[in-house]
């Protein structure tokens, strides 16, 4: 075991990991972050999606000891008016059905909307690329994330 400093969600965090152990491994097993889901182990439903250092990764194939010294944002930790604004919006149209997609759809789209304020259709749709949803047929979930770019640019405005 090897020590990995890294600060998730705003609070320093040093965890003793193994010798290639995933990011999602040490959130889930060692700091009990369990938001995180452990779809596919294969870098392909993106619902174990987090930030690192402010951009979207599948933390089932990233190393944690490729953290060290950043700084990780898990489901956990988005609670700023706009991760919460978008929480709800996708309750409200129905975008959350079993949820297991969710944390990592959230993350990505929180992501998305940070860097670009009112995201067209079509860029939500690139950004969800890499994330599964058998529940939701994705229409519930960019209608969601087109109504939170809607609300903020009016705020903007």
């Amino acid at each position: 075991m090897a020590p990995v400093t890294v600060v998730v969600n705003g609070r320093v965090e040093c965890v003793d990991v193994r010798p290639l152990e995933t990011l999602l491994d040490a959130l889930r097993d060692r700091l009990f972050l369990r938001g995180t889901k452990d779809g596919c182990r294969e870098g392909e439903c993106g619902a174990c999606t987090v930030l690192v250092d402010g951009k979207p990764v599948v933390s089932c194939l990233y190393p944690v000891e490729a953290v060290a010294g950043r700084t990780v944002e898990t489901i956990e930790g988005l609670n700023d008016a706009l991760a919460v604004r978008l929480k709800r919006a996708l309750v409200d149209v129905g975008a959350v059905q079993c949820g297991y997609c969710t944390p990592g759809v959230v993350v990505t789209l929180v992501d998305l909307l940070r860097r670009h304020r009112s995201p067209s259709e079509t860029q939500i749709r690139l950004a969800l690329v890499g994330h599964i949803c058998r529940c939701t047929g994705y229409a519930q979930i960019v209608d969601a994330a087109l109504a939170v770019a809607e609300s903020v640019a009016e705020a903007a405005a």
